[in-house]
């Protein structure tokens, strides 16, 4: 299996200011970076290749750390492209570079669940993630009755690659905005989203019947692997939670 890690992404403003430079994935908390945490789990997990997708300043920091750092775009699609490509035919864990609190122990769990499935994702139960992270903001989705907190990881199968970048493309832009989901799946599924009725399983089902692909959420999944850095708020209380842990 390949680890690719998308470390492109910039901040500006308070932000910026506060995490002491404008390349997110290279925001600290303690004596590392994002990054670092991202890269930790991925080698303690024992991928067989880890590539980080980032600028100059990634690629000074991760020197000697990974086996790879590809040159990134201004367009995040094309940044997926060149990751599926350093994959080739293996099986390829997809990893945000800004989830400061993301363990081996989720992804392997994950990565397990996901056995069987072209593309998975998780999801963690709102309650766990609330408890993992008292105080912080939230950012659930209800479906059907199930609250849900969507996760920055991603696996697809070996071979898969072909098949699904069209879809990775959208699924990763869209996968802080539970309307953009459910706008991928079609009208008939985005009513039964405005409606509360949308289930998991319909997401499911929408995958294979539009591209033919086994797609999985993986439900209860760790909060680690959902815990991402968007604001300058989410950014403090992770300084503030890491010191209290």
């Amino acid at each position: 299996m390949i680890a690719a890690i998308l470390a492109g992404g910039r901040v500006d403003g308070e932000l910026a200011a506060e995490l002491g430079t404008s390349v997110k994935a290279l925001g600290r908390i303690g004596r590392g970076t994002f990054l670092d945490a991202a890269i930790d789990a991925a080698r303690v997990y024992a991928v067989e290749r880890i590539v980080v997708i980032g600028g100059r300043e990634v690629r000074e920091h991760c020197m000697g750390t990974v086996d790879a750092v590809i040159d990134d775009s201004d367009d995040g699609r094309e940044n997926l492209r060149r990751a599926f490509a350093e994959a080739g035919d293996a099986p390829l864990l997809l990893l945000a570079s800004d989830l400061p609190f993301v363990t081996a122990t989720s992804i392997a769990k994950f990565v397990s669940a996901a056995g069987g499935a072209d593309v998975a994702m998780p999801l963690a139960d709102a309650a766990e993630y609330r408890a993992a992270y008292p105080g912080a903001a939230t950012h659930d989705t209800n479906l059907a009755g199930e609250r849900v907190v969507n996760g920055s990881v991603f696996y697809f199968a070996s071979g898969a690659a072909g098949r699904v970048l069209t879809i990775a493309q959208q699924l990763f832009a869209a996968r802080k905005s539970a309307m953009g989901m459910a706008s991928l799946l079609g009208a008939r599924r985005i009513v039964r989203y405005a409606l509360g009725r949308l289930r998991v399983e319909d997401v499911e089902t929408r995958a294979f019947e539009r591209l033919g692909l086994r797609a999985r959420a993986i439900r209860r999944a760790g909060p680690d692997l959902c815990y991402d850095i968007d604001s300058l708020a989410d950014f403090r209380y992770a300084v503030a939670h890491a010191a209290q842990s």
